[in-house]
Parts: C-alpha cells; structure tokens; sequence
C-alpha cells in the first residue's frame, strides 16, 4: 500500500525516495518486483541495480553502473540521447569506458592527466570535483528520463554498497523535487550493525522530507500458515505445515525454502538457513552443484565466457548444467549473466566450499583478469588474488583500482584500495612489489585521499604514520623525503580547525631539515606554507621574510604555484598593514601567475583574497564582481568545490544580503543542494539571516538545523549561526535565548581567525537582546536581574570596543562594516536604561550608508523611536515621520514582515502619542506592554484569533497567548475585550477608527 501511493505521487509529479528494510528473505526484493510490475503496466521506465558483497574490493557506483547498463541493454534512444549531452555518464557504462592504463591516471574524458607535483596540495579538491560531476550527471539523467515518463530506480541490497555509492544516493536522494521519479532502496537491517557505514547514512536520510523509511516485518503465524499451505498446495500435513512455520518465524524465504526442500515429510533439515539452502541444492545433479560452487565464488552476476574458462566444463556440459539451475530457480538470467536467485543461496553455497577449492577458483578468476584492462577490472583481480592468496597480484592490481577510482572521482574507493596495499604491503617480498610504489609515498597518498573523503581525522593520522616510517627503511636521513612528508602533515592538520599551532610546529620541523639545503620545489614550497601559517599565527614579520624568499626561489627555480602562494602571503600583509593597494597590487599578480602555471586552487585563493580586500573597505561593487569572477572561473574549470571558491559564494551571497538583493539568494537553493554536507552549511548562514529578516522563522530554523553540527568544530559557520540566532531570538522576543547565542558565538570567537567584524556585529545582537532582557525585568521590578542585564549589555560594548583597538588591528584600516556595527553597537547600549541616544542611531544609521539597506533601515526605525522618548511627538513629529516612512519602504521592498510590523508598532505610538497630546519621557512606566505585547492586542483590536495573529506576527498559537495573558494581567483585565478597552483608555492603543494613510505628507505610506 506505502509503496504504491509512493509510486502514484511520483507520477504525479512529486518525487520520492523509500527504504526499505527488513531481514534477509523477509520479502523485500519480492515486494520490489511486485511494484515494478505495477510500475511497467502504467508505463514506467524501471531499471534496477544492485550492490554485491566484495567487501573492499567492491568496484564504485556498481548498482548505478549496472542501472545504465540494463538500460543500455534494451538499446534505449533515451539513453543515447542523455548519455551524449552527459559525458560523464561514459564511467558508469563498462562497455564503453576506455582502455585505462596501469600507472597513469586518466581524466574524465579518458586522457591521460599529468601528475602536477607542484600542486598536489590539490587533489583532494580535484577528486572531489569528479565526483560532484558524475553525480550531477546521473541525477540531471534521471530528471530528463522522468520528464518524459515516471522512472522508478531500484537499487538493491545497499547493506554492501561502497562508499562511493551511498555518498551518490545520498546526493540523489537529497535532491528529489518534482521530478517524475521513485528511488526505491532495499537493504538487512539485521545486517547493518552499530559500526556499520549505513547507519550513517541511513540516520541522515530519515530527516529528508522527501524520503520514507518502511520496514518490512515478518509474517504472522497466520500469514505465515496461509503462505505455506498456498505454495505446498495442499501437499503438506498439517503437522509439517506448522512445523515448518515455526522453524522459519515468519521469513517468507525461509517457509518457501523449507516447503520446496520437502521438509514437511519429515525429512530432518538444519535450522540455520545455510543448511536449508544447502539441503534443497543436494537434490541436484553432481554437475549442476559444481557449477553453482563456481558461481558463487565471482560475488555477483557472471558472464558466460567467465563461467567458461573457470569451470573448465565443456560448452554442451555448461549449457545443461546452467539450464538445470535456472530450471530450478536457483540460477536467474539477466542478460548475458547469470546470478543467484537469492543471495542467501550463494552465500551458503560459498561458505560450504572448503578452503583449498575456495582458493583455486579465485585463482581461476584472478587468472582470467590478469591482462584486461577494462575500468573494473583492476578492483575484481584485487579481490579474487587477495582471496588467493596472491599477494604480490594484489597488491599491483590494488594499485591501479586506486588510480581507475581517482580518475573517476571517487576519493572514499581511492582510500579503500590504498588501505588494502598498505594493509599487505609487508606480506608481498620487496622484489614483487610495484617497482613505481613505495610505502612512504602510498602513505602519502593515503593521507591525501582521507581528505578528498571528508576524513580530516584520518587524513591526519596516515600523514602522522608517513613521519613515522620516516625513521624506518631507505628514507632514514633522506631530508627531501623528510621534509616532503612533515609538509603532507602541515597540509593535514591546515583541514582541521584549531590545528593551526600544530602544523606551525610540523612545518618548522620540515624547515629545518631544508633550511640550509639549496633551492628546490620542496623548500620552496615549505617556504610558502610556513609563511601561510605564520601569518594566520600573527607571526607577520617572520610571515613576510619567508614569504620573500619562497617568492624569491620560486621565480628562480619557475615553480608558480609557489609563487603565487607566497604571492598571495605578501598581498594579505600588506592588506593588514593597511596598504590595501599594495595588497591589490600582489593579488592580481598571484592571480595571473596562478593562471599561467595551471595552478587553478591557488588561483581561486587569490581570486578570495582579492574580493576580501575590496570587501572589507566597503567597496561593495568591486567586491561582488571580483566574487562573481571567482565563482564562476570555479565553475568554468570544474572546480565549484574548492575551498575558496565555497567562500567566495559565501561572501558573494553575504553581500547580495547586505545590498537587500535578496531576490538573487534563492537563486543559491540549487547550487547548495550539489555541494557537500559542510559546503552547503557555510552558504547557509547568509540565507538564513535574509530568512530571519523576513520573518520566515521555519526556514531559517531548517536552515540552523543544517548548520548546527559543524557549530562546534567550523568557526565561520560557528559565527554566522550565533547572528542568525540572536536576531532571530530578538525578533521572536525571547531575548535570553538572544543573549545565549551571542555569548556561544563570542566564546567561539576567542583565539586567532575570526576577525574583528564577527566579535562586534555578534555583540550588538547580544547588547539589543541585553536590552529587552533588561526591559522585560524592569516591568516586572526585579532590579537583580535588570541590573544583571544592564551589566551583560556594558560588557558586551566593551568587548566590541576592545576588539576595534585590539593589537592585530593597531595598523589595519578599519573597514566601513566593522565601523558601522560599532555604531549600532554603541546605540544599542544607550537603550539599557530605557529611551535610546537618537544621536548614536543617526551615526548608526549614516554609518551602514556604504550599501547596507536593510541595516540601515533598522536604525531608522530605532531613531524614530529614541525621538519619541526622548523629543516628543510635538517636536519631533516630521522627523519621526520621515524615519518611519524610510524604514518603511526599505521593509516593504525588502519584505523585511518583522520590520515593517515594528515600525507599524511605533507608528501607531506616535499616532497615540499625538492624539494625547503628550509622549512620556518613560515609556516604561506610563505603557508597560512590550512592543510584542502591544502588536499582539492591536490585532486583538481589529478581532483577530490567535492564530491569525501568529501568522501575521510570526510567532506560534501558544506564544500569542503567552503574550495576551501577561498583557492582561499588567493592565488588570479578565477578558480580552476589557484589555483592549483599557488600553483605548490609557491612549496605549490608538482610537479605534481606520490608520492614518500617511504618516507625512510627503513621504510613502505608513505600514
């Protein structure tokens, strides 16, 4: 039933993902086959895949691979068509991949990639790019396949999926809209364990929307006996019937097992499952059980030719005997392969083989492999040798499954086959080893894959084991190696937040064994790093000489990657020591030199410098284009995934924020929703703050939600979700929870590397929630807890003011959006004892003037509000109404609700407050309702429900309530129609005809 109506709304339009789980032979793949069927009646495309148990050795994307080849099969135009406009579907359809050579790896177009030794630092960017491409490709293949019929994808046992294949379905899946298109997914869950990779995964995916976990259960005794007495068709008593139902406790599998073994005329079978399958396979010819041993030893679908040469049967003896299998359901065909029908029948049938017959067919099938070079191939001859026991095959053919997985971007399989070479690396005699290979350098190799995987863990302890074999083999006293690998170690430990000392150590260590060496790539480039460090240590001196003689040597020896780095050091000094020309002067030129070398991460990095110079001055138009450049060079080059690149779409988006283009953020849905976990978390942060100013809570909170888990380990994502959740608290008016944010983000922010923009713009939010703490105690008279907040409030100013004067800025220009938010900073701490400086919002306000509307508009609006207390509506009239009818229509154009409601707010005071004649000098004490308190019992006014006020308000049901109660206990009222009349009395609500049309009139329309 589940599955059906999943499989209707996908024909509909709204696409969907399932898994589902259950036991082994509880029914699964039934249940699959049955919906395709159904699928195909209607007219859907199904195509299936499925992954197998080979362990490490299992070849990336198999199940995708083996979808596209059924496809394939039928000779589908569609396919052709998307193929041809997807060349990176090439990969996946073994019959045309190109011949891959042992040693060097291949491009995605199949040709052959020069290894770039000066720009290894790289590859873990590079390899993660492949792989953003291919799953791009299947997934826009996908769409286009649907857009012509519904699609239902079934991949199948995912239990045994590599890793490279749940972080593809992972992509899919997260990216299901409205596509005509069902990803169906099986797998054990008795298989999946507590370590089990799935769990990951599966854990992620039952958070998505638009994916539905369904686990399938076993049959009940009396389904159970109604399966058993249709399929023995009357032939079973009934004392076999039910000895068979409880021997097999409802696994559908198991009752049609046991009922075709003929266990219900008593013959005596095992209970394990093994010995069942095995019991029921003795019934066939002696020819027939060889063959089948034979199958199960290729861990999946085999084809003819395979079965051929291993079984060593003759044609006509292998004909007859695959009939007989498949004649007995045991053997299915798909294709030119053959399988078994179930999985638990192979893995019985293997586990019966004895040792020495298990070895010899590996060997068969290792043998048949040698010499094919086919994309797939290196990864089975791995498996079949190792299991063998030929190492030294192993050990070569692991090798090269690694470079197949590289050019194909999958970084997790790189790993996994490096890790089984090193893992036999001792076992194979040093003269049969690789001679192109050594330990040190595959360690190397291993650290870099690890973080091309997003593992910065194990990244960092395979570089750790390359130091270690450093004191171990011929690389003892050999500083080039030496150095080479503290180098790999630095690079490691640059990954992984607050590594920053450590890896100042680690490329001290490899300077010293280089410092009095000649020039050479390794120095230079130990140079340029150690410079980088240094810099980001504060160490700016030290910093700029290595950076000089790294640029020094560079150009000397012609490596400009080098170059540009240390380039790219020079020009972010001299950006500190406030000569943002000359800092321009180095970035262009580390840009172009970049360039010129191919030199693509470095390039980007100098292409985010370049903004951030701009950016920080203020110079917003330079800045966002400089951005907008680097972006798209990313993407022109295939490198969307490059670290600098991810922040410069950060930064582009932040000042697309900043500008109130708002509109253009939405634009960023599709581009996050093809970037990493983590990626995506640090483009959140500017849509989130867009969301929060336009009251859109529920998308922002999803948005913190994807934010959340990298709060404790990435600082910039640490920062961005503290603003956003403090202005967010301010907005909803819980002002604790404002002040917990800010001081969660301030912690954060001790030590090197935010800046000082991040410590101010989170203080303000924390003095603004400050203040409404400090406000809500003084209406209620706790002075302890009004004094407390007025405290938090001086002390978050002084830690903005301290952070402008602090020593690493002393000779750095300030730049206009650190200074503006000192402002508003400082007119957020005039409020803490009611009423607000106009002064300091006027500054606040002509300070945000360099493009920040949206800003600059609240502080309007807080002016307006300070004239009200502290002038008085006779005297400031016009001028509150100019503010007003600014902020207004900043909020209207914006969208900015939350705003726009605030300045209503404040209008109808004013409105009030000239109907009275008078405005009090204390608000506090002549209206003791809060601004949320007020807005709430206007729309009570106008006979809204709660809930029509919670949608206009964007607070919850239960909040306005909350709210109504606290306003009618203040004012004395028992109902809320005697709170409103009471507040028309006291002038606190205005009279009850229609709103002015205008505040001014000169100016626009008053919300």
């Amino acid at each position: 039933m589940r599955l059906g109506s999943a499989l209707d709304r996908a024909a509909s339009g709204v696409a969907g993902g399932v898994l589902l789980s259950g036991d082994a032979g509880v029914g699964k793949s039934r249940l699959v086959a049955e919906l395709g069927t159904r699928a195909r009646e209607m007219g859907a495309l199904v195509v299936t895949g499925r992954c197998t148990d080979m362990a490490e050795g299992a070849l990336p994307y198999l199940p995708f691979s083996e979808a596209l080849a059924s496809l394939a099969a039928t000779h589908s135009p569609e396919l052709e068509q998307v193929v041809q406009q997807r060349p990176a579907l090439e990969w996946l359809l073994p019959q045309r991949a190109a011949t891959i050579p042992a040693v060097v790896p291949v491009g995605p177009e199949g040709t052959p990639l020069a290894v770039d030794h000066e720009n290894a630092g790289r590859t873990n960017v590079e390899q993660d790019i492949g792989q953003l491409q291919l799953f791009d490709a299947v997934r826009s293949a996908l769409t286009e396949l649907a857009a012509a019929r519904p699609v239902v994808l079934v991949v199948e046992d995912l239990h045994w999926a590599d890793a490279s294949t749940r972080d593809m379905l992972a992509f899919l899946l997260a990216r299901l809209r409205s596509q005509r298109l069902l990803v169906v997914v099986t797998y054990r869950h008795d298989d999946v364990h507590r370590r089990h990779p799935l769990r990951t995964l599966l854990a992620e995916l039952a958070r998505t929307a638009t994916v539905e976990r369904i686990e399938l259960p076993a049959l009940t005794e009396d389904d159970a006996r109604a399966f058993v007495d249709a399929i023995g068709e009357g032939q079973l008593s009934a004392d076999a019937a039910r000895g068979i139902v409880r021997r097999a406790e409802g696994n559908p599998f198991l009752l049609e097992e046991l009922v075709a073994a003929g266990a219900g005329d008593g013959h005596e079978l095992p209970a394990e499952l093994a010995e069942v399958l095995l019991a029921r396979l003795e019934r066939l010819p002696q020819a027939v059980r060889r063959l089948l041993r034979t199958v199960s030893v290729a861990h999946g679908a085999v084809a003819h030719s395979a079965l051929a040469d291993v079984a060593g049967n003759d044609e006509l003896e292998l004909e007859d005997a695959l009939r007989e299998a498949v004649q007995h359901n045991v053997l299915v065909v798909d294709g030119r392969y053959y399988a078994f029908r179930h999985s638990l029948l192979r893995e019985a049938v293997y586990t019966d083989l004895l040792p020495g017959e298990r070895a010899r067919l590996h060997a068969a099938y290792a043998h048949r492999l040698v010499g094919m070079r086919q994309r797939g191939v290196a990864a089975q001859l791995a498996y079949h040798s190792l299991e063998s026991n030929d190492l030294p095959t192993a050990l070569a053919a692991s090798l090269r499954a690694a470079e197949e997985a590289q050019s194909v971007g999958a970084p997790a399989s790189v790993l996994r086959h490096l890790e089984r070479a090193l893992r036999i690396w001792h076992a194979v005699p040093p003269p049969e080893r690789p001679a192109a290979a050594n330990e040190l350098e595959l360690t190397r190799r291993a650290s870099r894959a690890a973080g091309a995987a997003g593992e910065p863990d194990r990244s960092i302890s395979y570089a750790r084991a390359a130091v270690e074999l450093l004191a171990s083999g011929p690389w003892e006293g050999d500083a080039e190696e030496a150095a080479t690998t503290y180098l790999r170690l630095a690079r490691a430990l640059l990954g992984l937040t607050g590594s920053l000392a450590e890896a100042a150590s680690v490329i001290d260590r490899a300077w010293q064994l280089v410092i009095d060496a000649p020039a050479s790539h390794t120095r230079t480039w130990v140079l340029a790093v150690r410079a980088r460090i240094l810099r980001g240590l504060g160490n700016d001196d030290e910093a700029l000489g290595s950076a000089h003689t790294a640029l020094a040597e560079a150009r000397a020896g012609g490596f400009g990657g080098a170059e540009a780095d240390a380039l790219i050091t020079i020009g972010r000094l001299a950006e500190k020591a406030g000569t943002p020309p000359a800092a321009r002067e180095h970035l262009c030129l580390a840009r172009d030199r970049a360039r010129e070398a191919g030199a693509i991460g470095t390039e980007l990095m100098a292409r985010y410098f370049l903004g951030l110079s701009y950016d920080e001055q203020g110079e917003l138009n330079d800045a966002l284009a400089t951005y907008d450049e680097a972006v798209a060079r990313a993407e022109a080059a295939g490198t969307a995934l490059n670290g600098h690149a991810v922040e410069s779409r950060v930064r582009q988006l932040h000042l697309r924020y900043v500008r109130g283009e708002w509109a253009g953020l939405d634009t960023a849905e599709p581009v996050r929703s093809a970037l990493p976990e983590i990626a995506a978390a640090l483009l959140a942060g500017p849509i989130a703050h867009a969301a929060v100013a336009q009251g859109h809570f529920a998308d922002a909170g999803r948005l913190m939600a994807e934010m959340r888990p990298y709060v404790g380990t990435e600082l910039l994502i640490a920062i961005a979700a503290a603003a956003v959740g403090a202005e967010m608290a301010c907005w909803q008016g819980d002002h604790e929870e404002g002040l917990r944010w800010a001081r969660t983000g301030l912690d954060r922010c001790d030590g090197p590397g935010p800046g000082l923009l991040a410590v101010i713009r989170i203080a303000a939010h924390g003095i603004a929630s400050a203040v409404g703490v400090a406000a809500e105690a003084r209406r209620e008279g706790d002075r302890e807890r009004e004094d407390a907040a007025i405290g938090t409030g001086e002390d978050l100013l002084d830690r903005a003011r301290a952070s402008m004067s602090a020593p690493s800025h002393a000779t750095r220009q300030i730049g206009p959006e650190a200074i503006a938010w000192l402002a508003r900073a400082e007119a957020e701490a005039s409020r803490l004892r009611g009423g607000g400086s106009p002064e300091l919002w006027r500054e606040a306000a002509r300070a945000f003037d360099y493009g920040a509307v949206y800003d600059q508009a609240v502080c309007r609006w807080r002016q307006a509000e300070a004239l009200l207390v502290t002038v008085g509506q006779r005297d400031a009239g016009p001028a509150v109404a100019e503010l007003l009818a600014d902020a207004h229509a900043t909020a209207e154009h914006l969208g900015a609700a939350p705003l726009r409601d605030a300045v209503a707010a404040t209008a109808a005071r004013a409105r009030a407050a000239r109907g009275n004649g008078q405005v009090s000098r204390h608000p506090a004490v002549a209206n003791p309702l809060t601004e949320r308190e007020l807005a709430v019992l206007e729309l009570v006014a106008l006979g809204r429900t709660n809930r029509q006020i919670g949608e206009q308000l964007y607070i919850s049901e239960k909040t306005v309530s909350v709210h109504l109660s606290r306003t009618m206990a203040k004012l004395g009222a028992s109902r809320r129609a005697e709170a409103v009349a009471i507040a028309y009395d006291r002038a606190l609500l205005s009279g009850p005809s229609e709103p002015d049309s205008q505040v001014s009139g000169e100016r626009g329309a008053t919300p």
